[in-house]
């Protein structure tokens, strides 16, 4: 069984690995670091499964997702967030992830989703097909941040954090006025008018952990 580990964070993968090992300890792991090297690693070698995090320098893990399941779709990716599913799960779940699963909740129940997962099933908790079924609602019925796309929704995670126009674009890779056209349709979606608007909503919603 080979698995990839994706976490820009040393201490997270190594937890991973230990967890995994004391239930599957003929297990191949390997682990990388951002999201380049995993998109690299993914599309290179076959894997039985890919556990990935879904908030790492570069492109954010959806949109490494979208890639991955472009060019192996037949891999099976497990996303890891410390995000709770109101705010990644849909996405995630839409992008092609076979399981969406909380770092909190990762000791207790990565080995069971990873084992699901392998058997050819979705892992799904209950809280997460909560969030799935509310998505199905229409679109106007949607809280403003759900109408973002998933570029957008990450620009907007990072200007709530307080990071620059030009931080923002050396992290996604993308000229400034590429994400001053994302903040522009952020604005507009959501009807705000300031960076201020962004944070106070984001607190009020609870998003991104502030």
């Amino acid at each position: 069984m080979r698995i990839l580990i994706a976490d820009d964070h040393s201490l997270i993968r190594e937890g991973l690995r230990k967890i995994l090992l004391e239930s599957l300890p003929f297990a191949e792991i390997e682990d990388v670091a951002d999201s380049a090297e995993l998109f690299k690693r993914a599309i290179k070698d076959k894997w039985d499964i890919i556990i990935s995090d879904i908030s790492m320098p570069g492109y954010s893990g959806i949109e490494i997702l979208k890639q991955i399941k472009t060019h192996a779709p037949l891999t099976p990716v497990l996303m890891l967030s410390m995000h709770s599913p109101e705010q990644y799960a849909v996405r995630a779940i839409k992008a092609g992830a076979s399981g969406y699963l909380t770092k909190e909740s990762a000791p207790y129940e990565l080995v069971t989703a990873v084992q699901q997962i392998l058997s050819g099933r979705k892992y799904i908790t209950n809280r997460v097909a909560e969030v799935l079924a509310g998505s199905l609602e229409s679109y106007s019925s949607k809280l403003p941040h759900e109408q973002l796309s998933d570029r957008e929704f990450e620009v907007l995670k990072m200007i709530v954090e307080g990071k620059s126009i030009s931080e923002i674009g050396e992290i996604l890779t993308l000229n400034v006025n590429t994400i001053s056209t994302y903040r522009s349709r952020i604005m507009d979606k959501m009807n705000f008018r300031s960076n201020a608007d962004l944070v106070k909503y984001s607190i009020e919603h609870k998003l991104f952990n502030l």
